[in-house]
């Protein structure tokens, strides 16, 4: 259920010359690649979430982005094995501050933090989540729902290992339990590589585990009994794999297996005993907000941006719609959108400089029935420039951002969307950003206005086409075409 990181990534990888402990990490990494592959065959053990990455060591003010796949099988009975595969993509928006953080599927606050001691408040998600529709044993069930757990971490890292202590309860109102989770693990290094062997021990209460393995009085079949399974533990046991191809991408591999005891197994909702999963996948650092690290001219180090935006509704998408020049009004919701949003200079390149963005969006959605209401987006902005030919001169920008938004309603263009395709829709979803301006230098030589740009910005939020279960599982998501200005600090 742990995931485990390396110490050394986000840094430049020092040269090890202990071959004895290199041969044994290439035998670990065999070893590794073959359970994989076996997993990747299986299909009569039970799923267990392994969704931590590798970011906890960055130093503070990093920010990153990735993704990986979460495989394994639902821990539910199913008609048939296909049915209780899981294959899910995690897209990972990645951020460790001097006091917050975000680890793709968890974030949080630190309140003490040291190289051996560290106590948070944080926020986890909880994959775990039962159809009715999925399958004919379960109608008339209550759909037993994913959620966002939060409470404390406790950890401590000494030369013996690390040891891992947390306590979360539920903040959406769905299963309204708690859990307690205990997990030790030792963390071998070599050069670029880190291998973490762990162990892990939880305990669930029983308005928890009733809500995921339960089954009540009125939801009670002659094939599936009332059930009241009280509280349960879970053993867990697996290695976390990294390897830093670069001082910037960093491929890691997660693997647990494991299984509760007879409260759970005792279900009829369930049917094995044991479970394992794996998640696979790699990040990509873009620099440091705190201390500029990827930026050659010193001066540009401490540069930072404000913008505004005003627009609308569009009627297309992001890409092959809009991007090709239609800027049609949409037809389904006739709604405007207002923002602010204030950027870092995260790297610089010779051809793209990456930027780290906080926007906060007004929705003006009253003549729709929505209200008014607002959102937020954390994303990384890469953004690249123009020259022009004859003097060499910058012509213009062009942009592309990707991250995270969170929509204290759902957008009513997205409502009625996916009413309208009986699909899903979600508050959390991803986050995508196209921009293009040119400097207005080049018509006012007014004095404030020589470091800023106007332009067109499309604002869209989309679901990834369904694939992920942290983003609901939605297909599709919406777009607004903004008109922006933006002006350098």
């Amino acid at each position: 259920m742990c995931a485990g990181a390396s110490r050394q990534t986000f840094k430049q990888p020092e040269i090890t010359t202990h071959a004895k402990m290199q041969k044994q990490l290439n035998q670990w990494r065999e070893v590794l690649l073959l359970v994989l592959l076996i997993l990747a065959a299986r299909d009569n053990i039970r799923a267990q979430e392994v969704a931590e990455i590798p970011f906890s060591f960055a130093p503070p003010g990093s920010a990153a982005l990735g993704g990986g796949l979460r495989m394994g099988q639902n821990p539910y009975l199913a008609s048939t094995n296909e049915d209780q595969r899981q294959l899910d993509l995690v897209p990972l928006y990645l951020y460790e501050g001097e006091y917050l953080f975000a680890r793709g599927t968890s974030a949080g606050l630190h309140l003490m933090r040291s190289d051996a001691f560290e106590i948070n408040l944080y926020s986890r998600y909880r994959f775990q989540n039962l159809d009715p529709d999925s399958n004919a044993y379960y109608e008339g069930l209550k759909p037993r729902r994913q959620t966002l757990d939060a409470g404390i971490e406790l950890g401590i890292k000494q030369n013996w290992g690390e040891l891992k202590l947390d306590w979360v309860t539920d903040m959406l109102g769905h299963h309204n339990g708690n859990e307690v989770r205990a997990s030790y693990r030792y963390r071998m290094e070599a050069g670029p590589w880190s291998i973490s062997p762990f162990i892990g021990w939880t305990w669930q209460n029983k308005s928890l585990t009733d809500y995921y393995f339960g089954v009540s009085e009125s939801e009670a079949t002659v094939e599936r009994p009332a059930y009241a399974p009280g509280s349960a533990r879970w053993i867990s046991f697996g290695v976390n794999a990294a390897w830093q191809a670069t001082d910037r991408i960093v491929w890691f591999g997660n693997v647990a297996f494991g299984g509760a005891d007879s409260a759970i197994t005792d279900s009829p909702l369930v049917e094995e005993d044991s479970f394992s999963s794996v998640f696979v996948g790699g990040t990509y650092l873009f620099g440091n907000a705190r201390k500029p690290d990827y930026i050659v001219d010193a001066e540009r180090a401490g540069e930072w941006s404000w913008r505004v935006n005003y627009g609308y509704q569009a009627s297309g998408n992001i890409v092959s719609e809009i991007d090709q020049g239609d800027f049609s009004k949409s037809e389904i919701a006739d709604t405007n959108i207002a923002g602010i949003t204030l950027s870092k200079l995260l790297s610089t390149g010779e051809r793209v400089e990456f930027l780290g963005r906080l926007a906060v969006f007004r929705h003006f959605e009253s003549a729709e029935g929505n209200g008014n209401f607002s959102s937020y987006a954390a994303y990384i902005m890469a953004m690249g420039k123009g020259y022009s030919p004859w003097s060499g001169d910058e012509a213009f920008r062009w942009g592309f951002g990707f991250g995270a938004s969170y929509a204290q309603k759902v957008p009513i263009a997205e409502q009625r969307k996916q009413e309208a395709k009986g699909a899903n829709t979600a508050h959390f979803l991803n986050y995508l950003e196209m921009t293009v301006d040119f400097p207005l230098r080049k018509v006012s030589r007014a004095g404030w206005l020589q470091n800023c740009y106007a332009g067109l910005t499309i604002v869209h939020r989309s679901g990834i086409f369904a694939t992920s279960d942290l983003l609901g599982d939605v297909a599709g998501g919406a777009d607004w075409l903004t008109a922006h200005m933006e002006c350098k600090q």
